[in-house]
């Protein structure tokens, strides 16, 4: 056999043990989180704030042009005919004021529909009507909302203030430490872990080319520590040549005792075992500061703006629009039917511009005055 598959044999012999070793974790390892400060607030994450009243809004909104439609179809057949009255002294004449604030208040509304249906479409450019504005600039998008989610919302210092505030990683670390106490205290375990350590010993042992890489390692730890000690070394010399055995072989020759004697001594790992709770728990800062660190070094290196921005060019168009409509839908739809609000207050400007001006400012004021109360 050459030294190539000697290599190989010995890669797959160490990838066996530690699948073994991985079965046996994973076989009493059996985590489960009853924490209740471990539970995902849903509804402080989830939750859409303020949606029901804006559904509310939606509900009386959405009729507004289908009524001014339905004014300006009626205003063909009476608009008011002839009349007039006096408010105070001014002459007011009626007619045709439902097709004017009927046409105003549909021109409100139809601006909007096209200035937000501009945002989004055509989804590709085309010959006349161009592109729509996101479509066109998706690059431009993708790179801005990158920027501010790595900036501002996922940074690696926001990253290490949330973890030191939410105090994840102690929580963590007792939640692992009941479960490594309960763990070690397992007679099964323990019986197994003992078991996977003899055979891993063992086939180590019994690989030549350890042995002889090991051996030669400890022929020049030994020679190196008896450098300057003649004596030592002129005994070592002549122990080896009665034994009629070279001092390379003699290493060797212990290393094949060591699965026996390691098997006799193998009850030391209860002693570890006893102590490995009360050994973590005594270092439990010094481990959540590992831990912290380590979290935050790798936050570090993560290039989020890369990642964000390289996750939202892969977007096409379609899927760009349906992601910003989820999010804003309700809000572009109910500036939609305020364009069809406020053209309806603006036909009753063009009606009478001062009179009306007059009651829409007294209205305006009278809801600002009442709008600063209620948020005092």
């Amino acid at each position: 056999m050459n030294s190539e598959q000697k290599r190989v044999n010995s890669a797959d012999q160490q990838s066996n043990h530690f699948e073994k070793l991985s079965d046996l974790l994973s076989s009493h390892l059996e985590i489960e989180d009853n924490s209740k400060e471990n539970t995902i607030k849903k509804g402080q994450t989830l939750t859409k704030p303020d949606k029901v009243p804006q559904l509310n809004i939606l509900r009386v909104l959405k009729y507004v042009p289908w009524l001014l439609l339905t004014v300006f179809i009626f205003s063909f057949f009476w608009d008011f005919n002839g009349s007039s009255a006096s408010f105070f002294g001014v002459q007011l004449h009626f007619e045709g004021i439902l097709r004017i604030i009927t046409v105003s208040g549909m021109i409100g509304f139809l601006t909007n529909w096209i200035a937000i249906t501009m945002l989004f479409r055509p989804l590709k450019k085309r010959p006349l009507l161009g592109q729509g504005l996101i479509p066109a600039h998706k690059e431009r998008v993708a790179y801005r909302l990158a920027r501010a989610v790595s900036d501002d919302l996922i940074n690696p210092a926001l990253i290490q203030q949330k973890i030191h505030e939410s105090k994840a990683v102690s929580r963590y670390r007792r939640l692992a430490l009941l479960h490594v106490r309960n763990v070690t205290s397992r007679q099964a375990f323990r019986e197994d872990l003992k078991i996977w350590i003899i055979d891993y010993i063992s086939s180590q042992i019994h690989d030549a080319a350890f042995r002889k890489k090991m051996s030669a390692h400890l022929l020049t730890e030994i020679e190196e520590a008896l450098q300057d000690k003649i004596l030592e070394k002129a005994a070592l010399k002549t122990y080896t040549f009665f034994r009629g055995q070279t001092l390379e072989q003699f290493i060797e020759d212990l290393l094949i005792k060591v699965p026996v004697t390691a098997e006799r001594s193998i009850g030391f790992i209860d002693e570890y075992l006893d102590e490995l709770p009360s050994r973590i728990e005594k270092n439990s800062e010094k481990i959540d500061d590992l831990i912290t660190q380590g979290v935050y070094k790798l936050v570090n290196q993560l290039n989020v703006q890369a990642l964000v921005e390289e996750n939202l060019r892969t977007y096409d168009e379609e899927k760009l629009e349906r992601m910003i409509r989820n999010a804003t839908n309700e809000q572009l739809r109910t500036i939609q039917y305020l364009g069809a609000v406020l053209g309806t207050i603006g036909g009753f400007v063009i009606w009478e511009p001062l009179l009306s001006l007059a009651i829409l400012s007294i209205i305006f004021g009278a809801v600002f005055l009442f709008d600063w109360q209620l948020y005092r």
